[in-house]
Formats: structure tokens, C-alpha cells, sequence
């Protein structure tokens, strides 16, 4: 009997390579599940006369359709053999989509997917919306650019599909500028439609001071086992009336951001400071880890273990002796990069390998800072870069050990009016 089926699967194997390409099973897939989609959100509006949701439940005759769908059913040694080839062929976006795909057939593929699918640290690639708050690439960088709407005070994030400064790209990111009388808060979310504190895809925000010289970042998820969520009036308001009681409404603070006065004059560059909370000044040393979100702590799709830590006061009091481990660490700081005098252009310039094209005082470099070290010497590895391209168009370039949610929030505090610094 073994034999038997081992043959079967050998024989089913051989019948997908020779019949069908991989864009093809694909496609095959998506019909398949897309009209089971489809009949559900039918039923579901006729029922509830208005809008289906974002992310809808599944009803127990489209569960039971997928169940017996031959791409359920699969077997898990071919089921695995055949992802790994479309997460190997589909390598970049947009036809990285067809790797997400495959994440939403149903909980077997999903969870294979999400154990063949490695982190940008290792692969350099942004697979799902989880990979925007995960450290990037140890080797290289990931080259993205902000679009920015002067009209609405909004600003978007893209990863580029070419090697161009900028093209159509790959949307990740949105945030909104909100003017308040003491403060300017920048609401970041997943949704380019959609950035208010109230949504489901909300991920975190910029704030800055009066002046414009000091910002935070905030991140809506706990950014490592144990982090204190800020007590803020504002957290505690949002808590209360705006967020959904699916969201987790929490401000857990990831990075201190100053601007010194410039004493260079109008020619010369910001000076920037960044204090990165969350992440320990080892984590760009050879061997050093950062702290890396796995999922986020609640979805619309499943319901994570990870769910109590918000529903239970126990959870943050018990977490609190690896909060104190993580405070006693050295913090990382980063620093812009001190630019040279050119003598012939007659000011001060970086090498932002071609990748900046017009002179900004918005434009930095941001390298680690060795604050304990006999002569503060900076390295030499720019770990973010930001530079202006266009009127309205900026590149943003960064790598291992932040994120592209906190490489964007760094960026968004350059935009900023800075009364103090100009």
C-alpha cells in the first residue's frame, strides 16, 4: 500500500511538470477560491444590505468548499515541493503577489508559506505586510521612494521594481499629517485609502514637538516581548472611543529623533539624532540581533496566541522582568553622516551613489554611532540614506537593523517644519 502511494504522488508530480507551469497552478487556484470569494461576499451583502468588510469571515459552505478542493487536499510533501518553486521563481513584485497568494488558499498553505518565506533580513525581500516592521537585508539595501501630496499633507511609500530612482512600484506604506496646537502627529497605515487611528490596517505614528526638533515614533504593536505601551492621554483616548476592539490600541515608543541648531548656516546639513529603543546597539556588531516581529499580535484572518497579551493585564506584569533585561542593553544610536567641503562646488556634499539628484537640506545619511567608544567614531556602513529626486519625490534606502516602518517614520520627521534648525 505504501508503494502504492508513493508511486501515486511520484505519478502526480510528474504530471505537473510536464502539464502545467507554475503561473498556470496558480492561476487555477485563484479561479477556484476567487469564486468561492466572490459567492460568499455575495451572500453576505445581500444579508447585510451594505458593504462587505475588509477582511470577512468564511461560512461553513465556502469552508467545507475549500476542504474539498483538490488544492486543499494536496499532500503536504508535494504541497511543500510546489510553494518552495514559487517562492524561488516568483522572486520579486509584482509577481511576488502570486507567493501571497498562495498564503490565502487556506491554513495548510498558509502555514507552509509562512515557514518557506524567510525574513528580508535573510532573503532581502518584502513578502507580507508583517516584512514592513521586520529588520531589512543584511547584505545590500532596499532601495524604495515617497511620493509626496502637498495638497492632502500625505505621504506614500514604494518599493521599486526596476532600477530606476523611481517608477510605478510596489505600495507599502501611508501617512497622514494631523496638525494639533502643541504637536504634529504623522498616522501611518498599511492602507493608502485609509489612515486614521480607528483602522484596522493603523500601524503606528510620528510625533513631534512645537519646534519641530524633537519627534517619537510609535509603534501600534509591541515591538519585542515586554515592551510598555506609552501612557499618554492621547493612548489612553484612543484606546477608549476611536479603535476598533479588534485593533490594539498601544503607543510603545521605538525611536527618539533630535535635530540640533545647524551652526553651519543655511549651506550646511541637519544634524540628527536617533535613539532607537527598541533596538540594542550590539545588533550592528558581527553576530548582533535585532528584535523581529513575527506576526502581528491580532488579524482579521486568524487568532494568534499572541491575543491575550492584549486582553490580560497578567501578561504585560508578568513580562516585565524581560522588559528590564531589555532596558539594562546599550540602546542604538544613529547619526547623520558628517558630509565634506567640496571646494569646486563650493559646499557640503555625501556620496549618495547616484541615488539623490537634487541638493536638499532634507537629504541624510544615517550611520551607527559608537558612543562609547575614546573618540566617538562613527561607521562607516549607512545603515539609511533619504535624498530628494524631484519636487515631490524622495528615495529612501535603508537596511539591517531597522524596518521600513521606522526608516519611513525617520523620513517623515525630515519633512517637518523645523523652527529651531532653519
Amino acid at each position: 500500500m505504501l508503494d502504492l502511494r508513493l508511486e501515486e504522488r511520484c505519478g502526480i508530480r510528474r504530471g505537473i511538470r510536464r502539464k502545467m507551469s507554475f503561473r498556470s497552478l496558480i492561476q487555477e487556484m485563484r479561479d477556484e477560491f476567487g469564486s468561492i470569494s466572490r459567492h460568499s461576499l455575495r451572500s453576505r451583502s445581500h444579508r447585510g444590505g451594505g458593504h462587505a468588510p475588509r477582511v470577512a469571515a468564511v461560512g461553513p459552505a465556502e469552508a467545507a468548499a475549500m476542504q474539498q478542493s483538490c488544492w486543499a487536499q494536496l499532500p503536504p510533501e508535494l504541497l511543500r515541493e510546489v510553494l518552495v518553486r514559487i517562492e524561488e521563481s516568483e522572486a520579486w513584485w509584482p509577481s511576488r503577489r502570486d507567493v501571497v497568494a498562495c498564503a490565502g488558499v487556506c491554513r495548510s498553505w498558509r502555514e507552509i508559506t509562512k515557514e518557506i518565506v524567510r525574513v528580508p533580513e535573510a532573503s532581502g525581500k518584502l513578502t507580507f505586510p508583517i516584512s514592513l516592521k521586520q529588520p531589512g537585508p543584511r547584505d545590500g539595501t532596499l532601495k524604495c521612494f515617497i511620493r509626496r501630496n502637498r495638497t492632502t499633507q500625505t505621504y506614500y511609500l514604494y518599493i521599486g521594481l526596476t532600477e530606476a530612482l523611481a517608477d510605478d512600484g510596489k505600495f507599502l506604506l501611508a501617512a497622514r499629517k494631523c496638525r494639533k496646537p502643541t504637536c504634529t502627529d504623522y498616522l501611518i497605515s498599511l492602507d493608502r485609502s485609509d489612515m486614521s487611528k480607528g483602522s484596522n490596517t493603523y500601524i503606528g505614528k510620528l510625533r513631534s514637538n512645537f519646534l519641530g526638533t524633537k519627534f517619537t515614533v510609535y509603534d501600534a504593536h509591541p515591538p519585542y516581548d515586554g515592551a510598555v505601551v506609552s501612557k499618554s492621554r492621547s493612548a489612553r483616548v484612543v484606546g477608549l472611543n476611536q479603535v476598533s476592539p479588534r485593533v490594539p490600541a498601544g503607543n510603545y515608543p521605538v525611536s527618539h529623533i533630535s535635530y540640533e541648531l545647524n551652526v553651519l548656516g543655511a549651506r550646511g546639513p541637519r544634524r540628527m539624532n536617533c535613539i532607537m529603543d527598541s533596538i540594542p546597539a550590539s545588533a550592528v556588531q558581527d553576530g548582533g540581533k535585532a528584535p523581529t516581529q513575527t506576526e502581528f499580535p491580532l488579524s482579521g484572518l486568524d487568532s494568534f496566541p499572541s491575543i491575550s497579551f492584549f486582553r490580560s493585564k497578567s501578561a504585560r506584569i508578568d513580562s516585565a522582568t524581560s522588559q528590564l533585561s531589555t532596558q539594562k542593553e546599550e540602546k542604538l544610536v544613529l547619526k547623520n553622516k558628517s558630509p565634506r567641503w567640496h571646494e569646486q562646488l563650493q559646499c557640503w556634499c555625501l556620496n549618495f551613489r547616484g541615488r539623490v539628484t537634487v541638493a536638499s537640506v532634507k537629504n541624510f545619511q544615517l550611520v551607527a554611532s559608537d558612543e562609547n567608544g575614546p573618540t566617538n567614531q562613527e561607521q562607516d556602513k549607512v545603515i539609511l540614506q533619504f535624498g530628494k529626486i524631484a519636487k515631490d519625490l524622495f528615495t529612501m534606502d535603508y537596511r539591517y537593523p531597522i524596518s521600513a516602518f521606522q526608516s519611513f517614520a525617520i523620513c517623515l520627521s525630515s519633512f517637518d517644519t523645523k523652527i529651531a534648525c532653519e
